[in-house]
């Protein structure tokens, strides 16, 4: 089905000219545009108009999992009919591998894993594969390497009625696909058999495939069928796809792939003995056997990822890997559209991310813990993202010099008419940037408190941004015998601080004191003001950029303000405020001339994708680490168990369990003692 916008607003203020200018540069094929959008100006709706206009398949990329989710609810409302997907990191905890030689600490790979978000990025990619309207919002998870789309498209399993299949033959396809055969629990990637009934339970999906046969094998009816309300509805085909996204472990070479992993192996042990390395040459030699007997009896082994590069037939060492915008190429070539949103933040968080994983696999690779393949499980380089990425609209309300410099590379190219850096100022609801007010630090707390009774008396919301982590805390604990306040802190995770987020909205806090955790993209229509403190500092915490931003959150509301505490005028906060002058010049003029009165916006709270995995955490999985026998334990052994029971500590003094807390500063003191 074409991209179809279902909504009852129609474009206002600056989105028409937004979209006309957007949709024409694309079908003039320039390669590179940013719509320089203020907050509240509705971005997110001019990008949906130019999806519809231009029926391109799209990659939109947040730079994290909230404004992700977020993003996914928004077009998932505007596009009803179509596909949109949700394709983000699927851990709920991840501790990568890692070696500290300085205190010879070896740190094995922990990991969570979210079955939900799981099955969304299953959905993802069948999606892809199912129809071309399809719109997928990511996270910088997209850059990782999910194997070969060829091969994700190619290891179907293709049912229709009237066809004949042998039990076996229907099974042994089945089982190549990752799913497995279980008669008690079902759940997804599972099936089972009813006599002549086979039920599947498609991983990326909330309902299962029904098989009935006949005596003679043949197929006669497909039923996808709700498991819980039991609704049904009849198919003629269905296409299942693996459950997994990574299809190269079944591959039929195995023997082939082992004996390469082993020949790998020797000759890097040969290098190590060769420079005297006799304990890493053990080490590599030990890890790679273990690891080659755990696949070949179980077909899995703890950090499989470090040797994918053998299981994928296509690619050679250093060649970039296959992620989810090969999936686009795969499909549909250079006719897609990437859309980079916050792109100030996304883009040098997709630039860092290969150099933060080589340095830590160079450890593990030099100290004989890992193959050199394990480089080749990696992100993309920058280059490499950005040559897969034909026409991309980059989305800020404060582009980077990187974007405004990009654009006018992409266009020396195109007629010198065109314009790719697209502004969108005038909000349809009339509202205007918040006034400005510096104030002098002298005083400044009394002055805040009094600030925030005024809002909290109108039942409005306070945001206060300050510069350190100490500052934060004891400001929220001061602010705290007064008002309703929550603290945004780096250790929060990211899915409950959407929900301390919400909490705000609903009138659960009065008030929200962070860092730089209140800037891009966070819809908080309630807050009317915003008062930041240290504003006059130097720094990327008090950029122009990080100013605009964090003003920004007060534009929602029809009062919204913004204090900026400053003894001195910085450069950065002279350039911030005149930039939000400018466009408060401009929306004033827009409402004057079309008699507009501004109207706050109205935003129901949407329930989470994802629950929080920390309000479900099973503490009683800690059990077994409490109670490891320490007197059995190397003293390497040893300092590994207290690197854990600190992690774990922290853990449950963040979530304010003090009780476990205290318990694991306990059994670390008594080990220390050993």
């Amino acid at each position: 089905m074409p991209f179809k916008l279902i909504s009852n607003m129609t474009p206002a203020g600056d989105q028409p000219q937004a979209i006309d200018k957007l949709v024409a540069n694309l079908k003039n094929k320039v390669k590179k545009q940013t719509l320089l959008g203020v907050t509240g100006s509705g971005k997110t709706f001019t990008i949906a108009n130019v999806i519809e206009q231009t029926q391109l398949p799209t990659l939109i990329i947040s730079h994290n999992k909230t404004l992700a989710g977020q993003l996914y609810q928004e077009f998932k409302e505007l596009f009803p009919n179509n596909k949109v997907s949700y394709f983000v990191s699927y851990y709920d905890y991840y501790q990568p591998e890692a070696y500290m030689p300085s205190s010879d600490t070896y740190i094995a790979k922990e990991v969570q894993i979210n079955d939900l978000i799981d099955k969304l990025r299953l959905e993802a990619t069948s999606n892809l594969f199912s129809s071309p309207n399809n719109i997928v919002i990511a996270s910088v998870s997209c850059i990782y390497n999910i194997g070969d789309p060829r091969e994700f498209g190619s290891t179907t399993l293709d049912l229709k009625t009237g066809d004949n299949w042998s039990r076996r033959g229907l099974f042994e396809k089945l089982v190549s696909l990752f799913y497995t055969r279980s008669e008690l629990e079902f759940k997804r990637s599972n099936f089972r058999v009813r006599g002549e009934v086979v039920e599947i339970w498609p991983s990326s999906a909330d309902w299962m495939i029904v098989l009935e046969f006949d005596e003679s094998n043949k197929l006669k009816k497909i039923t996808e069928r709700n498991p819980f309300s039991g609704h049904e509805f009849n198919l003629q085909t269905y296409k299942l796809f693996p459950a997994k996204q990574y299809v190269g472990a079944g591959s039929s070479d195995i023997k082939g792939i082992y004996e390469k992993i082993r020949s790998d192996c020797s000759a890097q042990v040969k290098v190590f003995k060769s420079q005297g390395k006799m304990l890493e040459a053990h080490r590599l030699e030990q890890r790679v056997s273990y690891d080659l007997e755990m696949l070949n009896e179980l077909g899995f082994v703890n950090g499989i990822e470090n040797y994918s590069l053998y299981f994928e037939k296509d690619r050679k060492s250093g060649d970039p890997p296959y992620t989810l915008i090969d999936y686009f190429h795969h499909l549909w070539g250079d006719n897609f559209l990437t859309v980079i949103d916050e792109s100030h933040v996304t883009i040098p968080q997709i630039g860092g991310m290969y150099f933060g994983d080589v340095a830590r696999k160079k450890t593990l690779v030099d100290f004989g813990f890992r193959l050199k393949s394990a480089y080749d499980n990696r992100p993309l380089k920058w280059d490499e993202f950005y040559s897969r990425i034909p026409q991309a609209i980059y989305v800020s309300a404060t582009p980077s010099q990187f974007e405004y410099d990009d654009c006018a590379k992409a266009l020396s190219r195109q007629s010198a008419n065109a314009q790719n850096i697209v502004e969108q100022i005038i909000r349809p609801t009339g509202l205007v940037d918040p006034p400005i007010t510096i104030k002098p630090t002298l005083k400044q707390i009394p002055d805040l408190i009094s600030e925030i009774q005024k809002r909290v008396d109108k039942h409005e919301r306070t945001l206060v941004v300050t510069i350190t982590k100490k500052m934060s805390e004891e400001l929220a604990q001061y602010l705290g015998k007064t008002f309703k306040v929550a603290y945004l802190h780096s250790d929060i995770d990211t899915l409950k601080r959407s929900g301390i987020l919400d909490q705000l909205r609903n009138g659960e806090y009065d008030v929200l004191v962070g860092i730089n955790l209140l800037r891009e993209g966070i819809d908080l229509p309630e807050v009317s003001l915003v008062a930041i403190l240290d504003a006059g500092q130097q720094g990327f915490l008090r950029s122009r950029s990080a100013l605009i931003q964090i003003m920004g959150r007060a534009s929602r509301h029809v009062d919204g303000q913004a204090i900026l505490y400053s003894d001195v005028v910085s450069p950065a906060m002279k350039m911030a405020i005149d930039e939000v002058n400018r466009r408060r010049v401009i929306q004033q003029k827009y409402n004057y001339e079309n008699n507009i009165t501004p109207v706050g916006i109205s935003k129901s709270i949407r329930p989470q994708i994802i629950e929080n995995p920390v309000e479900t955490r099973n503490r009683a999985s800690l059990q077994p680490i409490l109670e490891v026998d320490i007197l059995s334990l190397t003293p390497n052994m040893r300092k590994n168990h207290i690197s854990k029971l600190k992690k774990e500590m922290r853990t449950a003094a963040s979530d304010l369990d003090f009780e476990l807390a205290i318990r694991l500063r306990d059994k670390i003191l008594e080990i220390e003692k050993l």
